[in-house]
């Protein structure tokens, strides 16, 4: 069964740092883009931050500057480290996936979500 499994988030004071972790398991044969998103109380899930399959990345404007997603083919995990962290970062973190499930087919996965409360 394929699933993305994340890990990293937690409490953290204004200011500090986290890193998250997306790890993909299962059949898998690669994966294209591979994001993550996150949804505030009260809120629509938004896009965080995308990595494409050669390294291009994508960033939303409240979060530029201060968080960096990078990524690891030969392990197909998904990391995001973020710095200077705010009240305003408080959401549940998602990750998300374009795993190749078989040589020629392409499906779309999401993580359990991680909660991400940043205190003031």
């Amino acid at each position: 069964q394929v699933q993305l499994v994340e890990s990293g988030g937690g409490l953290v004071q204004a200011g500090g740092s986290l890193r998250l972790s997306c790890a993909a398991s299962g059949s898998i044969f690669g994966a294209n883009n591979m994001a993550w998103y996150r949804q505030a109380p009260g809120s629509q899930r938004e896009l965080v931050a995308l990595i494409d399959s050669v390294g291009t990345t994508k960033y939303a404007d409240s979060v530029k500057g201060r968080f960096t997603i990078s990524r690891d083919n030969a392990k197909i995990t998904v990391y995001l480290q973020m710095n200077s962290l705010k009240p305003e970062d408080t959401a549940v973190y998602y990750c998300y996936a374009d795993l190749w499930v078989t040589s020629t087919k392409v499906r779309y996965y999401w993580g359990q979500g991680t909660q991400v409360p940043v205190s003031s």
